[in-house]
């Protein structure tokens, strides 16, 4: 069995997997959100330890049969992580404290370090060397601010006494009894401090945002062996911690999109999508950022990676604000109820336009109405206009990588509309497919545990395992698709 922690921004899931990749148990731990002042998120990182470590007593006292097989076979179980991305630790590595909660992907108290490196022209740089854009979503501002603002944190980190890292690492060094001070190579690209070309620490980043190398951990791949654990002494002998890496990387894996041009939307408030490009490196379009996909079987596979803001939330929009629907599920036959948008499109521009526009200014609106316009159209327009966004990332992102799209591959709510996902398939002129991964960041850290612990040979072997729901092919004329699109273009330019 493999006991699989997926540490997320508002909780903890405990799971457990056979090694034909089926998730046979869960439970969730919720953990409190501390909003201290307006901007700033933190999560209390023992919190979140102390609740991995009680979810997984209570999943095993559920499970005797595993604590039985472990005593006759010490490798009959393994453990793997996935965690929430660039929220940040920092501990003192002799009293195992951490010095103030952790800053959380989300909060903006590293705002001004960041405004102030890109206005003396680092951005350029930094984008170069670590395939990000300098702004405080990242773990290092965060990490400064802390060192800058707690008493005597400056001293004690030039000391070597403090240690930092993303949430897998605090996990890992609390786990092994501070024995292991480890990330993987996913979760060290999105720090703003990992060198993306070597893989490495890069000197002249720390420099640039203050941190101490004594501070930071030992970068691996994601199906290395991380350490031992026996969970505080839970468990009868030690298990190798194998199979580390950060959640969109996860889902990626947990998808398995092992070659280039295979990628992964995760449908949701907004849309999270990631492509695979391939060995080789290369800088992401205006907007979108490069970050190592995963590391596994001796490669480094990159990615291209960019948020829509709205895609869900626009539904939710509809239902909520405008009262139009009872609930998302009634779009879809209100769309299918008209043969097409009627020339309507709706720009979801509620907080700005994300990638690949990046205009903070832009609001939503619906253009092209008339007085034939009914409720259907704008529902419809509505819908694609999910599509459409998707669809504008992945051709950026196909276009500066230089390479085909294969295929998308899709989780989330709204993959449960079957009209939007043909769509969507019509679109981008391929298959978008949807696994029957219920949990795909924990899978994707399953399939870098038994990759490192040789269940599995080879990435093929365990592509081979992989199930799906459905496939949607593209039915549509691409000439008919390519109106659309232009159509959703001059409606862009209109809001822009």
């Amino acid at each position: 069995m493999i006991l699989a922690i997926d540490q997320s921004t508002s909780g903890t899931k405990l799971m457990l997997f056979n090694e034909q990749l089926e998730m046979v148990k869960r439970i969730n731990k919720a953990h409190r959100q501390y909003y201290p002042q307006p901007g700033w998120v933190e999560h209390d990182a023992e919190e979140i330890y102390d609740n991995v470590v009680s979810g997984i007593k209570e999943l095993l006292n559920d499970s005797p049969e595993v604590i039985d097989q472990l005593r006759r076979d010490s490798h009959s179980l393994s453990l793997a992580i996935t965690n929430q991305r660039e929220t940040v630790v920092v501990w003192d590595k002799n009293t195992a404290r951490p010095i103030a909660h952790a800053v959380v992907w989300q909060c903006l108290r590293g705002a001004e370090c960041c405004n102030a490196l890109k206005a003396a022209g680092h951005g350029p740089m930094v984008q170069e060397k670590s395939g990000l854009i300098i702004d405080p979503y990242f773990s290092a501002s965060g990490a400064k601010w802390l060192l800058d603002n707690i008493e005597g944190a400056r001293a004690a980190a030039e000391r070597g006494d403090l240690l930092m890292g993303t949430m897998e690492s605090w996990l890992i060094w609390r786990l092994t009894g501070g024995r292991q001070h480890v990330t993987d190579v996913t979760n060290a690209s999105r720090t703003l401090l990992m060198n993306i070309h070597s893989l490495q620490w890069d000197e002249e980043l720390m420099r640039l945002f203050t941190i101490p190398a004594t501070m930071l951990p030992r970068i691996l791949p994601c199906d290395s062996i991380f350490g031992e654990t026996d969970i505080e002494g839970l468990l009868p002998c030690p298990i190798e911690i194998a199979g580390v890496l950060g959640d969109s990387h996860g889902a990626l894996a947990g998808q398995m999109c092992f070659e280039a041009g295979l990628g992964k939307a995760t449908y949701g408030t907004g849309s999270s999508v990631m492509v695979n490009i391939g060995e080789g490196y290369s800088s992401a379009p205006d907007g979108l950022v490069t970050s190592v996909a995963f590391a596994a079987a001796g490669k480094c596979f990159y990615a291209f990676e960019g948020n829509i803001h709205c895609t869900g939330a626009t539904l939710k929009w509809l239902q909520e604000q405008m009262q139009l629907i009872e609930s998302p599920a009634d779009v879809e036959p209100a769309a299918l109820s008209v043969t097409d948008n009627g020339g309507v499109y709706m720009v979801p521009a509620f907080a700005g336009l994300g990638a690949p526009w990046w205009n903070a200014e832009a609001r939503a609106a619906i253009v092209g109405m008339s007085l034939a316009t009914s409720r259907a159209h704008i529902l419809r327009a509505a819908l694609e206009s999910i599509g459409y966004q998707v669809n504008d990332l992945i051709q950026a992102m196909m276009q500066t990588a230089g390479i085909a799209l294969k295929e998308i591959r899709v989780d989330g709510g709204p993959t449960r509309n079957a009209t939007l996902m043909q769509f969507q398939a019509d679109l981008l002129g391929v298959p978008v497919n949807c696994s029957d991964v219920e949990e795909a960041s924990a899978m994707g850290a399953v399939v870098m545990n038994v990759l490192g612990r040789g269940v599995y040979a080879s990435l093929e072997d365990i592509a081979r395992q992989r199930r799906s729901r459905w496939t949607k092919t593209p039915q549509a004329d691409p000439a008919l698709m390519q109106k659309y699109v232009e159509g959703w273009h001059k409606a862009v330019k209109r809001v822009l």
